[in-house]
């Protein structure tokens, strides 16, 4: 096996789960930028008598589980792994590379948020349904995964890529802070969130600390039934009442009634997890990606996972990775098998208890070591929550242009304490003219 990093990885979850996994947008790089691309390309030739098969994949998710089957890999089939690994921005670029050039990886890890569709829509991704229908009954695709987590792996009928990792969004809680306060129990719906934080703020203390990212909208708007976007229809953000409602919630939460305190406009989203390990902040949304960081930084922190909250309806946003094979890849074949191999049951279960990363599969949720674990029980009891913010958007190849034009509209609000209402019109205007509706 020849192991390749791009750089240096984080050595936490964020390497692997950051804000594009959270809120998902894919880079579609213009034809300039690709003369800037580096990296080394896939090994040329073919057949049977082309012994190399490159893999592409997250700088973060080297796990030692991994390295472990991908050896038998390379054992059972007499053939040499070149595996590269990138930070996922890095990935976007060399993948926009290799389409352009043709010369691809045989099987690339995606940061879950719908790159298949974006090269499906182009016809640079392989469709896995002779694959599926051959061994979808063996391995329990796909009706042993999360069914909403599918939705970013579906276009025009046909599976581009299969859900590898899978997490979601929740609600932290200091426990300490809470028993002080005479509060029993987490807040578990928008006005009982509200009356908490409320209650918890006091001096230099918030109740809450919210995200100046964009990507941490999701949570609110899927609460109070709000769709990025409608396929159907191919409008953005609806409906819009319910829209400007959840906008205008997180903004009151910063300028009425002052329980958080107000982002600043930085690429830096761990903003919330410094005051909540500084004990400055009793809530925040977060995820598994902030595990390793409050272990590092504040290892007698103690506090509390709780179910996503409730508005219309209870509901978070995925996160996570999955999989895809070039259309031009050269072992496709291999590459199905090696996905096989990566999805196994026991193979996730390993991956868990080496890293804490959750998993897609709904027996993997169901296990009572899965459950009894008080960190990683409590994401897998939120993901019969989760749904795909994205849902699907990325086939219409304007993604980026739209994570952009959310971020202005978000922080116009968020940030500057601009008018709910109008972020969400001025979204919705822009992106009209990108995808129509």
């Amino acid at each position: 096996m020849v192991e390749r990093d791009s750089r240096k990885p984080d050595p936490t979850p964020r390497a692997g789960w950051t804000r594009r996994g959270v809120f998902g947008s894919a880079a579609a790089l213009g034809v300039g930028a690709l003369a800037a691309c580096g990296g080394n390309a896939p090994s040329e030739g073919g057949g049977s008598g082309d012994k190399t098969f490159t893999l592409y994949w997250n700088a973060g998710h080297g796990y030692a589980a991994y390295t472990k089957l991908i050896k038998k890999f390379e054992s059972d089939h007499g053939i040499t792994v070149n595996w590269q690994k990138f930070q996922w921005p890095d990935l976007q670029t060399k993948l926009a590379a290799d389409m352009q050039s043709g010369q691809v990886a045989d099987l690339v890890e995606d940061d879950g948020s719908g790159w298949p569709l974006s090269y499906a829509a182009t016809g640079d991704a392989y469709p896995l349904d002779e694959f599926i229908a051959k061994d979808g009954e063996k391995i329990g695709y796909p009706n042993d995964w999360q069914a909403n987590a599918l939705r970013n792996s579906r276009y025009q009928g046909k599976t581009y890529g299969i859900p590898l990792h899978l997490t979601c969004n929740l609600l932290f809680y200091n426990k300490t802070m809470f028993a002080a306060a005479g509060i029993k129990q987490p807040p578990s719906d928008w006005d009982e969130f509200l009356a908490t934080a409320r209650k918890l703020t006091r001096g230099d203390q918030y109740g809450v600390a919210l995200n100046s990212d964009p990507g941490y909208l999701s949570p609110w708007m899927l609460q109070n039934g709000v769709r990025y976007w409608d396929p159907a229809t191919k409008k953005v953000m609806t409906p819009v009442p319910q829209a400007i409602e959840a906008m205008r919630f997180q903004h009151d939460l910063i300028y009425r009634y002052k329980v958080s305190p107000a982002p600043s406009a930085t690429a830096d989203y761990e903003g919330p997890e410094k005051l909540f390990v500084a004990k400055r902040a009793a809530m925040m949304l977060s995820g598994p990606w902030d595990f390793a960081p409050i272990k590092k930084t504040a290892p007698d922190l103690d506090y509390g996972l709780a179910l996503p909250l409730e508005r219309s309806v209870r509901a978070t946003n995925f996160a996570g990775s999955g999989v895809f094979i070039p259309a031009k890849a050269k072992h496709k074949d291999l590459a199905w098998d090696l996905i096989k191999r990566l999805t196994a049951l026991d193979v996730e279960n390993a991956v868990t208890r080496e890293t804490g990363v959750t998993m897609p599969r709904k027996t993997w949720a169901k296990q009572s070591w899965v459950q009894d674990d008080k960190q990683v029980g409590a994401v897998a009891r939120a993901l019969a929550y989760g749904t795909s913010w994205p849902n699907g958007i990325d086939a219409t190849g304007k993604a980026p242009q739209l994570d952009d034009t959310l971020r202005s509209a978000y922080q116009s609000t968020i940030v500057k304490n601009g008018d709910p209402a109008a972020a969400v019109r001025n979204f919705r205007s822009a992106a009209t003219k990108l995808v129509g509706g």
